[in-house]
């Protein structure tokens, strides 16, 4: 910018700054170049990824959320695609791809319309009026889900797992997260609310995918404290305590003189007096089994196995809570208020050698609002697949109990939102009527992919899928990509729940639509940060001394 000849700098040297059209491009580009990493994941027959970190970790996966994660990415607007996959696999855990593959498609139709002179506003008004008359046509191809219909649940869950590499295992699967899910699922009302924190996953190799089990009840990773305590419990009686049996230390510095032998020992004493007393006050609570968040001193550990009360220290507060739920004991900070009504109750506390580690198993619990999976496998990538596959089945089945309504997969929500928007586009009339006939044809991208991915000619099987939905009005038809047909997705089981959908749309139409109205970027140079002015830098914010190697 030019003054009387004389320029004026108003940004720092070295600050990157791209405008207009170049901008726009620019974080388009980015943006689709994230879609395209995931989008052959897509699908029953999506390709895995191998992911390998700085370290030489590796990660096999094909599920978006995961692979997104794992890549550093650097470009802003590709970091704001990646933010989509997390907040997809946070309220849904399943369509993760589909949600960044439809956000890079709209953003690839918007590019065709600015192009055209279409104003970048106009677009994300008419993607912004699309997304609203999409979520209503999907609303209106809901079904709905009896909490109660455990085979609607396993195929809502078998769904999820399609084209995962534990595949073959995924009924199986599948029915030990409808369990777990039935299990920790609460009545409020009329609806019904799932917390899948409260199914515990424990991880251990060895055996196979077939050795996952079902706890009714809680796994820990821990030892009992003493190797003379009794290996098993039955008819646990479980205290949890929250406090350390250990001699508390002093809030404030103390110092004890002992000047005389008989002090000494008098103080000793006095100590395995204080620790003698909090085991005497646990057995006369009645309890046989104690879980403690905090450490056992050697002396209780010794008192504790002589009364053959089953003990485990150091228990995550997280699983303090589960147990708490799983058993129906309640949390004691003071163990002087330790009474015989906050006990819980256990078929059955033991420990049992599994793989290489010692591992306790709190089971037999009636009515337990926490449970546990214990994941097996062949390998560490093998186990890693199969709890990322879990988490999504177990939470598609939680979504689908809490909103009560699930919708055919296969690509047939997609054909029957594009068919819908094209019609609504018409109607709403204008420069909008474009961008919404850019959304309808963006939708299509779902079942393309599926196609491609598949091995089948996309644009047949497109066409085969049109005719079927707009001439034999047959909503539910999705490709079976086995035999490369068109059938009817709600009789092949192929079903999803809703919000895995809506929240798809939600989200690709609000991060395309950030990304449109973005005209310029100003980046600052990397590397020019210092600390800020007055933190004992030098002056002008370098931080390092004259002539030293920056």
């Amino acid at each position: 910018m030019m003054a009387g000849q004389q320029p004026i700098i108003v940004l720092k040297e070295g600050t990157e700054r791209s405008r207009g059209k170049g901008a726009q491009f620019n974080n388009i580009a980015a943006a689709k170049a994230v879609a395209e990493a995931v989008r052959s994941t897509l699908g029953p027959k999506g390709m895995d990824k191998m992911l390998v970190d700085s370290m030489g970790d590796v990660v096999i996966t094909n599920d978006g959320a995961t692979i997104l994660k794992e890549i550093d990415i650097e470009h802003p607007a590709a970091k704001m695609v990646v933010e989509v996959a997390k907040t997809q696999d946070n309220e849904c855990g399943d369509g993760t791809t589909s949600a960044v593959v439809m956000a890079g498609e709209l953003l690839k139709k918007a590019e065709d319309l600015i192009e055209q002179n279409v104003h970048p506003t106009v677009i994300a008004n008419g993607y912004r009026l699309a997304a609203t008359e999409a979520i209503k046509i999907l609303n209106g191809l809901g079904v709905k889900v009896n909490p109660k219909d455990a085979k609607m649940l396993n195929n809502i869950a078998t769904t999820a797992m399609t084209g995962k590499s534990v595949g073959a295992h995924k009924k199986y699967l599948a029915d030990v997260a409808v369990m777990a899910v039935l299990a920790v699922a609460e009545k409020r009302g009329a609806s019904y609310v799932v917390d899948i924190d409260n199914v515990k996953v424990e991880k251990k190799h060895g055996g196979s995918v077939k050795d996952t089990e079902l706890i009714e009840g809680i796994i820990l990773d821990k030892e009992r404290v003493h190797p003379r305590m009794p290996s098993f419990v039955k008819n646990g009686k479980i205290a949890l305590i929250d406090s350390a049996l250990e001699i508390k230390k002093t809030e404030v510095d103390a110092k004890i003189q002992i000047t005389d032998p008989s002090q000494l020992q008098a103080f000793l004493d006095e100590e395995e007096r204080t620790l003698k007393k909090k085991v005497e006050l646990i057995k006369k609570s009645g309890a046989n089994v104690v879980f403690c968040q905090k450490g056992v001193d050697d002396l209780v550990q010794h008192y504790l196995a002589k009364e053959n009360i089953f003990t485990i220290r150091r228990v995550k507060k997280s699983d303090m809570e589960k147990l708490a739920k799983a058993t129906s004991a309640k949390l004691v900070t003071n163990l002087d208020d330790l009474k015989k009504t906050d006990l819980g109750t256990a078929g059955m506390v033991e420990e049992r050698k599994i793989a290489d580690s010692d591992m306790t198993f709190v089971t037999g619990c009636k009515d337990a609002k926490a449970v546990s999976i214990l994941i097996r496998g062949a390998t560490e990538h093998v186990i890693d697949e199969s709890e990322r596959a879990l988490h999504d089945a177990l939470k598609v089945t939680a979504v689908a109990i809490e909103d009560g309504k699930a919708i055919p997969g296969g690509g047939s929500a997609e054909i029957e939102m594009s068919l819908g928007l094209t019609k609504y586009g018409s109607k709403v009339g204008g420069r909008e009527q474009l961008a919404i006939e850019a959304f309808a044809k963006a939708t299509e991208i779902i079942p393309w992919t599926l196609a491609e991915n598949a091995g089948l000619d996309s644009i047949n099987v497109l066409i085969k899928l049109r005719s079927e939905h707009e001439g034999k009005k047959k909503k539910a038809a999705g490709i079976d990509v086995s035999t490369g047909n068109v059938r009817d997705m709600a009789k092949q089981n192929i079903i999803e729940p809703l919000r895995v959908k809506t929240q798809a749309i939600e989200s690709a139409t609000d991060v395309a639509n950030m990304i449109l109205r973005i005209d310029d970027v100003i980046a600052a140079k990397k590397g020019m940060g210092g600390p800020p002015p007055g933190a004992g830098g030098m002056p002008g914010g370098m931080g390092g001394m004259p002539g030293m190697d920056m």
